[in-house]
C-alpha cells in the first residue's frame, strides 16, 4: 500500500533531493505571498509599522555599543583607537544568530498555530518554515543595512567583501530550516517543545562566540565553539563584513554540505510526521 500524506503526496519520492527541490520550487509564488502577508500582519495596527524592523536593530546596536564597549570590555585584541570596532563585531555576529533564533523560537507552534490548514483545506504545510525563514531573512538584511550605516558613522568604510556576508549566512539558513522542520513536527505531538526551546536558545547563544572572541575561550577548550555550526557562520560574517577578508571556503563548503544534509533530513522527518498531524490536532 502506498503511503500518502494529507496533501495527497507520496512520501517515498521525496527521498530524491531533486524531487524535493522541485516540489518546493513549485510553491515559490505561494511562499512569497504568505511571506508578504506575514510581514504585513506582524506590524498591522502599530503606529510605526514596518519602521520597527529598522528601529529595533538600531536600538540593539546602541545597547551593545554601550554595554560591551564601556561596561564589559571583552578581550577582542583591539586598541583604544579601534574600540569602535567592538560593537560592530558584536552586531555582525548577532545578525545571523537573531535570524536563527527568530525562526526557531516559533517553530514548535508553526503547525499548531495553523490548525485550520491541517483540518479544513489541502495545504502544503511544508512551506510554513520557509515563510518564517524568509521573513527573518528580510529583517537580517535590514540589520545588515544598519550595520553599514554604523560603519560609516564610525568612519569605517565597508570593505568590498561585505557583499559576501549574506552568502556566509547560507549554512545557517539551511540549519534553521532543518531545526524548524523537526521542531514544527514535534510541536504537534509534544507541546512541551516550545518551553524547552525557550530554555535551550540562551545556552546556544552563549556557547556561540558572539559577545566574546573565540580566543577568549581557554586554550584546552577552544575546539568546543568550532563544533557549533553557527560559530563558523558568525566568524565568516565578521571576516567578510568587518575585516575585509574572504570566506574560509573549505570550512564554508563543509559546513554548507553538513547543514544542507540536515535540512533535507529535517524535511523528510516533517513529511513523514505530516500524515499524523490531522489526528494529533
Amino acid at each position: 500500500m502506498r503511503e500518502i500524506t494529507p496533501a495527497g503526496d507520496p512520501v517515498r519520492p521525496f527521498l530524491n533531493p531533486v524531487r524535493t527541490g522541485l516540489h518546493l520550487w513549485r510553491q515559490r509564488h505561494l511562499v512569497r505571498q504568505l511571506t508578504v502577508r506575514d510581514l504585513a500582519a506582524r506590524y498591522r495596527g502599530s503606529f510605526l509599522g514596518f519602521l520597527w524592523s529598522l528601529l529595533v536593530p538600531i536600538a540593539m546596536l546602541a545597547v551593545y555599543t554601550f554595554v560591551f564597549s564601556y561596561v564589559f570590555r571583552a578581550r577582542w585584541g583591539v586598541d583604544e583607537e579601534h574600540r569602535s570596532l567592538v560593537p560592530l563585531l558584536l552586531f555582525a555576529g548577532l545578525i545571523p544568530f537573531n535570524m536563527f533564533s527568530e525562526v526557531v523560537s516559533i517553530a514548535p507552534m508553526l503547525v499548531v498555530g495553523n490548525a485550520s490548514y491541517v483540518k479544513r483545506i489541502v495545504f502544503p504545510l511544508e512551506i510554513l518554515p520557509l515563510v518564517k525563514l524568509l521573513g527573518a531573512l528580510v529583517h537580517a538584511l535590514v540589520s545588515a543595512a544598519v550595520l553599514v550605516a554604523a560603519m560609516l558613522i564610525a568612519r569605517t568604510t565597508p570593505p568590498p567583501t561585505f557583499a559576501l556576508m549574506p552568502l556566509a549566512w547560507l549554512p545557517l539558513l539551511l540549519l534553521t530550516v532543518a531545526v524548524t522542520y523537526v521542531l514544527a513536527a514535534l510541536g504537534v505531538f509534544v507541546r512541551d517543545v516550545g518551553q524547552a526551546i525557550a530554555i535551550v536558545l540562551p545556552f546556544v547563544f552563549f556557547l556561540t562566540p558572539i559577545v566574546y572572541p573565540p580566543e577568549a575561550v581557554p586554550a584546552q577548550l577552544q575546539f568546543v565553539p568550532w563544533m557549533n555550526p553557527i560559530a563558523h557562520v558568525v566568524d565568516d560574517a565578521r571576516r567578510t563584513a568587518i575585516f575585509g577578508m574572504g570566506l574560509k571556503w573549505r570550512a564554508f563548503a563543509i559546513n554548507t554540505l553538513l547543514c544542507g544534509t540536515l535540512a533535507f533530513g529535517g524535511f523528510l522527518f516533517f513529511m513523514k510526521s505530516k500524515r499524523a498531524f490531522h489526528d494529533a490536532l
